[in-house]
């Protein structure tokens, strides 16, 4: 069933557009890598599915009860984030306040919730660690413990392995699928088009050449698709105008 859909979807800033005529379908279960050039338009798309951004043009439709406070997110971490003075299991805890509503504490189911997500992403041992003294892999697993705890449903992931090592950056994207397989539908923005394409049911590509929307088969086949994977393999100018980090990193089962 569709959770999100966008028809001649718009988006810029001030009057001026950045990406156009987007048209793509998220349906439960999907996993869509969102992948292109540096100022393409894939941070400003995942702001707008957060209703952060209001498109120029063209609509966003929500579907099968899926509201856009039940999304929970991974942003990109800034420097001052990545510093912030608080328990790992406080920063997990914070995922549950939309669902708090009027209340200004937090209930029992809330913590319950917390306390479920820690495990599952293998984190609970670091429950009253600082969130700052945490090595980039271990926050990354905190941010996404809290995202889960906003949404089981729907996570929107803006480049989760940015910064990562190899193996660590490789468990990201292992723990991502574990998850998508488990009944989370996952939209990732991505800079590694041999991830993606390995990862992903479907792939967006944001461009100024012509777009794409499609399984990861389909996106192989085409011709935008071979001209980014190849260069993306090669170690040449990639998607980012940076050659590959990784490539050939898993394959989707």
């Amino acid at each position: 069933m569709s959770l999100i859909k966008c028809e001649k979807l718009t988006l810029g800033y001030d009057g001026r557009a950045i990406v156009e005529n987007l048209n793509f379908v998220v349906n439960a279960g999907n996993y869509l890598c969102i992948v292109g050039e540096n100022g393409s338009g894939k941070s400003t798309l995942m702001k707008a599915l957060l209703g952060l951004c209001k498109p120029i043009s063209g609509s966003i439709t929500f579907g099968d009860g899926l509201k856009k406070n039940g999304i929970g997110y991974l942003p990109q971490q800034t420097v001052v984030q990545r510093d912030f003075p608080a328990s790992v299991y406080e920063v997990v805890l914070s995922g549950c306040l939309n669902s708090c509503g009027f209340s200004p504490f937090f209930a029992q189911k809330h913590r319950a919730m917390a306390r479920k997500n820690m495990e599952l992403l293998g984190i609970t041992k670091l429950a009253g660690r600082c969130y700052r003294e945490l090595s980039g892999g271990q926050q990354q697993r905190v941010l996404l413990a809290r995202a889960l705890c906003a949404s089981s449903r729907l996570l929107l992931l803006d480049e989760p392995v940015t910064g990562l090592d190899p193996k660590i950056t490789h468990d990201m994207y292992s723990l991502i699928s574990k998850l998508n397989k488990s009944g989370i539908t996952v939209i990732m923005i991505s800079h590694d088009i041999s991830a993606a394409a390995g990862n992903a049911s479907h792939i967006l590509h944001i461009s100024h050449t012509p777009l794409f929307f499609g399984t990861s088969s389909d996106y192989l086949q085409s011709d935008i698709g071979k001209k980014f994977a190849a260069a993306d393999v090669n170690g040449v100018a990639g998607v980012n105008g940076v050659g590959a980090e990784t490539a050939n990193r898993g394959t989707r089962k």
